[in-house]
């Protein structure tokens, strides 16, 4: 009988079957709703994401500029929050006074938080664990303390640990980016010394995740990343991801819409895909804008591609299937 068994699971390696994230899909769908700057579109600075799982659980993915706060009403329940770097526009210094305020390509960031972070104010005050690769986590977990909350919210996942929130299976992936802490969210007098020196402190390599959800979604979230080999073996390969969110903002920071449609068609080869990180205004009415690098990347992905629209939440089926909102 052992050997038998042995047999089979050298033959499960064999064909790809087995890994941290194999689990048998349940049913159900995953719900996916953008929380950007203005209601409707998807504009220059928006990042923000909520990802709900058949089961409830809800994780807040780089809250950034455009989410309000703890109070912002759009939140509702918190679970998890995943922070894919330290820049400012994934940790958030600051946020509009109210919706809308502001334009979609100039909104209206006025409300300033540091030294803290919307990021580690929301975990703080939703009760939420922070998953955090690479060095980040005593940064984040300091400032969670700092905003009343506890520093044993913030759970260390390094790359090929796997985490686990309700029915959602959490892991870090490598990203090709960097991964600075801005002296605004340092506190005197290091903060002037830094900005004095014209540097940043590094907290390690910046990441991206994979999800696996309880109906068998598999969700790689690139965080801000370059073409890299991982999203061929880690993320395609091992981890078998069915869904992308996929960054397109293109110089001088991240890939661009080509570099991104190549990711995604030749690498991660997921059944769809999200644009977001796209740095322009991409919708207008909520409507794609003609020339712009959202509609290039569409046009050159080959697969179904999904415009997170502020507000609009998306539903996907365990295959990476669009079932509803897109």
């Amino acid at each position: 009988m052992r050997k038998l068994t042995v047999g089979l699971a050298v033959a499960a390696l064999s064909a790809g079957c087995v890994g941290p994230m194999s689990q048998p899909a349940g049913t159900g769908v995953v719900k996916i709703t953008s929380l950007g700057s203005h209601d409707g579109e998807l504009c220059v600075r928006d990042r923000a994401m909520i990802f709900e799982d058949p089961d409830g659980t809800r994780i807040l993915y780089d809250a950034g500029f455009t989410v309000r706060g703890p109070n912002d009403p759009r939140l509702g329940k918190i679970d998890a929050v995943l922070l894919s770097h330290v820049h400012g526009d994934h940790l958030g210094p600051g946020h509009q006074p109210s919706a809308n305020a502001g334009t979609c390509g100039n909104p209206d960031f006025s409300v300033n938080v540091t030294p803290n972070s919307t990021t580690t104010m929301i975990a703080a005050a939703k009760k939420a664990r922070i998953f955090a690769g690479s060095d980040m986590h005593t940064f984040l977990a300091a400032k969670v303390k700092a905003a009343g909350g506890d520093p044993k919210q913030v759970q260390l996942v390094r790359f090929g640990a796997l985490g686990k929130i309700g029915g959602v299976s959490v892991a870090t992936v490598p990203a090709t980016h960097t991964n600075g802490v801005g002296p605004e969210f340092l506190d005197k007098p290091l903060a002037d010394l830094l900005r004095g020196q014209g540097l940043n402190v590094d907290v390690g390599p910046p990441v991206g995740y994979v999800l696996r959800f309880s109906n068998g979604l598999v969700a790689y979230l690139s965080g801000d990343t370059g073409i890299t080999a991982e999203q061929d073996v880690t993320v395609r390969r091992y981890y078998k991801a069915n869904l992308a969110v996929m960054n397109i903002g293109g110089f001088p920071f991240t890939t661009g819409p080509d570099e991104s449609a190549f990711v995604i068609a030749e690498l991660v080869k997921p059944n769809a895909v999200i644009a977001t990180h796209v740095n322009e205004v991409a919708t207008k009415g909520g409507k794609l804008v003609p020339g712009s690098k959202t509609e290039q990347f569409m046009k050159r992905v080959g697969i179904p591609t999904h415009v997170p629209l502020s507000g609009r939440t998306m539903s996907f089926d365990g295959a990476g299937r669009c079932t509803a909102g897109c």
